[in-house]
């Protein structure tokens, strides 16, 4: 076809055909989750009766942050055996160390020394044992020096304390309430960083692998970055699709665990023949492509594949380093149709 006005020809511009690296999306839903390791749940470690609470639901907190007093007569008694352990061993040191002094000297009987230092490992075991307990209900190794040192537990009370730094997003307890050991009391989360769930088919997992990156895109929200972290090694045998699951960074707070969202993946294939996607048009319910020529401009029929980022992939109509139009497509048709009536 060479029947186009000079007018319509400055508007036509072309771009060879040629083989692109052309990315391929596989999309999925998927839904937020919270980060397990970013989840605590916080029990006392002994009976008690809640004394003071020093947070409510909703606040921000700090690893190591007090949370609530409990007053225990467990702690009481606990705290009495350490100190009572601790003068002990602080007896069967000395005697010992004067006894092997002594026994150095061949004034005492080495019978003697061995009787001290059974009583010396003895007492160091019984006080090792309180001291271990104490640690494994929450106190510091500060607090213990400051036991033996004379400073005791103001109404030996059992600080609750923040395991980790994030958000109190449960509370369950009041002031004056009983407590059991073990009884969960606060929930604690973290979601500066999440995890996002979904389900590929297994023809599009095989695609991928733990590392790849990907984007999480929130309902009416900008894609964020996210890497895929997990890759089930089991097909689900109800719907024979993989579960993955992707770590996201939630810094600036978009993402809300058990929303839904789309999860993408991009697949870098190997390089295909493509044109970009403007320059493929319908013309008698034919999708094809105009081709410059040196008498014109043809139009030829396309079989097309993958579409992705303004490119589409070129399966037959089209050889590499033909020259494709890109701009100036409805020019062409114009004309086609003018002389196609005129014909008439």
């Amino acid at each position: 076809m060479d029947q186009v006005p000079q007018q319509a020809r400055q508007r036509i511009h072309s771009e060879e055909a040629k083989e692109r690296l052309t990315p391929h999306s596989v999309s999925a839903p998927g839904n937020v989750a919270l980060d397990l390791s970013q989840v605590a749940k916080v029990s006392s470690r002994i009976p008690g009766q809640v004394d003071k609470i020093m947070v409510q639901l909703g606040n921000r907190v700090k690893k190591g942050q007090p949370l609530a007093a409990v007053e225990s007569m467990r702690l009481d008694e606990l705290v009495q055996e350490y100190l009572v352990a601790k003068s002990k061993l602080d007896v069967a040191s000395s005697n010992f160390e004067r006894t092997k002094q002594l026994q150095a000297e061949n004034i005492i009987s080495q019978r003697r020394l061995l009787e001290d230092r059974g009583h010396h490992i003895e007492a160091q075991a019984v006080y090792q044992h309180v001291r271990e307990k104490l640690l494994n209900m929450g106190l510091s190794e500060q607090e213990l020096h400051q036991l033996e040192h004379g400073s005791h537990l103001e109404g030996h009370k059992y600080l609750l304390r923040a395991p980790l730094s994030g958000t109190v997003v449960a509370q369950n307890i009041v002031l004056g309430q009983g407590v059991a050991a073990g009884e969960q009391l606060f929930e604690i989360v973290d979601t500066s960083r999440v995890w996002v769930f979904a389900n590929l088919p297994i023809e599009q997992a095989r695609e991928f692998k733990e590392g790849d990156n990907g984007q999480v895109v929130p309902r009416g929200g900008a894609p964020i970055h996210a890497q895929l972290a997990y890759l089930s090694p089991v097909a689900d045998e109800t719907t024979r699709t993989i579960r993955v699951r992707f770590d996201v960074d939630n810094s600036q707070g978009h993402l809300k665990p058990n929303e839904f969202v789309e999860v993408r993946l991009i697949d870098q294939q190997q390089p295909v023949l493509s044109i970009p996607l403007s320059a493929v048009t319908m013309l008698d319910s034919v999708r094809g492509v105009f081709l410059k020529r040196d008498t014109g401009y043809d139009f030829v029929f396309i079989e097309t594949g993958q579409e992705s980022g303004g490119l589409v992939e070129v399966i037959h109509g089209v050889n590499p380093g033909e020259q494709v139009v890109t701009e100036g497509v409805f020019d062409l048709k114009n004309a086609i149709m003018k002389t196609s009536i005129q014909g008439e």
